[in-house]
């Protein structure tokens, strides 16, 4: 089983945790991450882009002019796409962006970037922030010591509320629960940084 070391709140190593390598070490996948990072976009968008038609737009009942011996083009409606005030053609209307993804290509994606981010020394595993109340401060003072200094991604044990009020606020950081854990989520950082009960709690899910 591959291992990852766990550090506690001051960066000091105090152990080593295993984690199975169905999760953490296989062959990465980069088109079932892409296929879910694009579905959770797509799922994001409102889509309420909306034009008007021309059955849509008010006036035009009668034909502007006969059909024939005008010497001008035949109109039925001053409201066709043509006219100036006429209905958009072929314009946008309100509908879903979303797609679905089978669910084993979802896990498949999760465990393709839990992959790629442990073989890249970009995954990080801590014990516990240790905090009795919420602080940020104290909570950017573990991602110092830890020489986490770029984009990173939290995820923190499902019930652990301090962590999560103490690191919403700080800038480059975005904090997850374990339960909440997604393909795009985890991919759109630099490092992940895990607890270890929503480490364990996680891989039991992707297992």
């Amino acid at each position: 089983m591959a291992t990852v070391e766990v550090k506690d709140s001051t960066g000091k190593k105090v152990g080593q945790a295993q984690v199975a390598d169905t999760v953490f070490a296989i062959e990465p996948n980069s088109f079932a991450v892409h296929q879910v990072v694009r579905s959770q976009m797509a799922a994001r968008r409102q889509g309420t882009q909306s034009t008007k038609g021309r059955s849509d737009v008010s006036g035009g009942g009668a034909k502007p002019w006969r059909q024939k011996g005008t010497g001008r083009a035949r109109q039925g409606s001053i409201r066709a796409g043509q006219w100036k005030g006429g209905g958009v053609i072929f314009g946008p209307t309100p509908r879903s962006y979303a797609f679905k993804v089978p669910n084993k290509v979802v896990k498949l994606a999760m465990r393709s970037v839990l992959s790629a981010k442990h073989a890249d020394g970009e995954l990080y595993v801590i014990d516990g922030f240790g905090l009795e109340e919420p602080s940020t401060k104290k909570a950017a003072a573990v991602l110092s010591a830890l020489g986490i200094d770029r984009r990173v991604t939290v995820v923190v044990d499902n019930d652990d509320f301090d962590a999560i009020r103490s690191l919403r606020n700080i800038e480059k950081v975005r904090v997850i629960t374990a339960s909440e854990a997604n393909t795009y989520d985890l991919v759109d950082n630099v490092s992940v940084l895990f607890t270890k009960p929503a480490l364990e709690w996680l891989e039991g899910v992707l297992s």
